[in-house]
């Protein structure tokens, strides 16, 4: 376990932001080890997370959040890209099956109260592996939305208990146009929705195609709501 002082962390994060992401990775490593994880839904910059610690020979652990709603591309993907990596990403499930959510909440809760839906289905579940983990590392960048344009790269984010929990972000000063030309660069696949207009991929009921400069312009439409909580919920006051 890191003994890293929460005071550090504006002095840490000057010094991340002087490096490239692979040596963010290097240092998430050699600071965290076996308790640093990679958390990813499987969009293009995860893939870039995951092919540099791949090709940097750090062995951190992946995991994604498995919803019971994701798109059969999207877990079509997951299997293509482990084989293709030779990594194995954990599947951290909810803990309510969808079908005993209906019978909880309701049937399709998520067109009535998506944030409840996305709580029990998303939130819970990283909160949960949560406690596993001393950093949390994710694929948030600038550029996707105006409200993630002041994501920090290096940051403390909350656990359920509200104990502290060391949180990166190695691309977040990279463009849309950077992670896809690394892609390209480095002969990666991408889920196939991508080239059906969908540019960030989240739960099938909840994901459309959409276009524009705001990347997460096609998530929830019908509803005020461009996060589902695992970045706004577990955030430091």
């Amino acid at each position: 376990m890191s003994n890293l002082d929460p005071a550090r962390l504006s002095e840490l994060d000057e010094q991340l932001t002087k490096l490239a992401p692979v040596d963010r990775l290097r240092w998430a490593f050699e600071t965290f080890g076996d308790r640093a994880g990679i958390g990813t839904s499987f969009q293009p910059a995860g893939v870039v997370i995951l092919h540099l610690a791949k090709s940097a020979g750090l062995p951190i652990k992946a995991f994604t959040l498995d919803t019971g709603l994701l798109f059969p591309e999207t877990l079509a993907f997951k299997a293509q890209l482990e084989a293709k990596l030779g990594i194995q990403v954990e599947s951290v499930l909810p803990a309510l099956t969808v079908e005993q959510q209906a019978a909880a909440h309701g049937a399709e809760l998520w067109k009535r109260d998506p944030e409840k839906c996305c709580e029990i289905r998303k939130v819970d579940s990283l909160g949960k592996k949560l406690f596993e983990l001393d950093l949390w590392i994710a694929g948030m960048r600038r550029d996707q939305s105006n409200e993630r344009s002041s994501t920090p790269l290096l940051s403390l984010a909350a656990r359920p208990d509200t104990s502290d929990v060391w949180k990166l972000n190695p691309l977040v000063d990279w463009s849309r146009e950077q992670v896809w030309a690394y892609l390209k660069e480095h002969d990666l696949p991408h889920n196939v929705l991508h080239d059906r207009g969908y540019r960030s991929i989240g739960c099938w009921p909840c994901t459309q195609p959409t276009s524009g400069a705001d990347e997460r312009g096609g998530r929830w439409p019908g509803f005020e709501k461009k996060e589902c909580g695992l970045h706004t919920r577990t955030k430091k006051a």
